[in-house]
């Protein structure tokens, strides 16, 4: 039945592009392509000349506001707008979009005094946008534009005006917006980036804002996951070797960790140092003839994929957690890592 669906389904193709054959279409899909590439390097030529100033001041207003980063646009571009607002919010900057024409139905009360407005519209001369335009103007709201109209309505409102190259859209009509919201798209990642580097935003403060999925458990950290008090497997330095064993049979990581005088890690014994010393009379020996000296450890704050790294290159299963002074204070294993989606 899917079959015949399927086949049903190309015919039709078939019939709605008689003479487009396959060279065709990757040839469109080349030029569009090339198209909007070359957009994108001739914003990087305006962020080298002309843009570069009025960028700059975009980063500062953005960077020292006290309230949110209000992003709005009509159309594709306001599609492109959520999708800023998203990654600013997402990387140290609050944000939110707020659509233009639900801003003149009671929005506009979502927008304070003392936050910024990033305004996206090609032409600059969106009906929509005249309300939130005058707001931002009545109340003295810093207002960024993102237009290629420098005399429009909205290039002539705006505090910043970010003027965007005019370069040809791939469509071939040049009506469908195509390389303008991608030189959209760019710039508000470059000023997202920008005020991520600016504010110093580290991984550990991206992983408050990502929890979940597999992103989230990447960014986690070993002292999230470890295993901590008892169920650590230790024993200290001349421990009859039957006894260590002991405890590293009922601790189930497959390692027992040997501590010395002072508390600190001095080694340790996995299940396969047992295995090879099978052949030896462990009875009257203490772990430390069998131990593996100055074993791998990790920190508590290092990230949950440094952990994973480190078990993947040495092929081992279980990492002890240390302190400052290689005191052990933890133990993180292989499917602990894998529970959380790290792999």
């Amino acid at each position: 039945m899917d079959t015949q669906a399927g086949k049903g389904y190309s015919g039709q193709m078939k019939k709605i592009l008689p003479d487009f054959t396959n060279t065709e279409i990757l040839a469109s899909a080349v030029r569009t392509i090339q198209t909007e590439k070359a957009g994108l390097e001739a914003l990087a030529v305006s962020l080298d000349n002309g843009l570069a100033e009025a960028f700059a001041r975009a980063v500062e207003t953005l960077g020292v506001i006290s309230g949110r980063v209000i992003v709005t646009g009509v159309g594709k571009s306001g599609h492109i707008g959520a999708k800023i607002a998203a990654t600013m919010a997402s990387t140290g900057t609050p944000a939110h979009f707020v659509h233009p024409a639900e801003a003149n139905h009671g929005d506009l009360g979502m927008i304070a005094k003392d936050d910024a407005i990033i305004v996206l519209s090609w032409s600059g001369e969106s009906a929509e946008l005249k309300g939130i335009l005058a707001y931002s103007r009545r109340f003295g709201i810093p207002l960024i534009a993102f237009t290629a109209g420098a005399d429009s309505a909205l290039g002539r409102e705006a505090d910043i005006v970010l003027l965007l190259p005019r370069e040809q859209e791939a469509c071939p009509h040049g009506l469908a917006p195509t390389t303008s919201t991608l030189m959209q798209l760019a710039l508000g990642d470059a000023l997202a980036v920008a005020l991520l580097e600016a504010k110093g935003f580290t991984a550990g403060d991206f992983h408050t804002f990502h929890p979940g999925g597999k992103l989230g458990a990447t960014l986690a950290h070993v002292a999230d996951v470890m295993h901590t008090g008892d169920s650590v497997p230790l024993v200290p330095s001349g421990t009859p070797a039957p006894e260590a064993i002991m405890t590293l049979s009922q601790r189930k990581f497959g390692c027992v960790g040997v501590t010395g005088p002072d508390g600190r890690l001095i080694g340790i014994v996995t299940d396969g140092d047992v295995a090879r010393n099978l052949g030896r009379n462990l009875v009257d020996q203490p772990i430390d003839a069998i131990m593996t000296s100055q074993p791998k450890t990790i920190a508590p704050t290092a990230l949950a994929s440094t952990a994973m790294a480190i078990l993947n290159k040495n092929s081992i299963g279980a990492l002890m957690v240390t302190d400052q002074n290689l005191s052990p204070i933890g133990i993180v294993h292989f499917h602990d890592l894998l529970r959380i989606g790290v792999a």
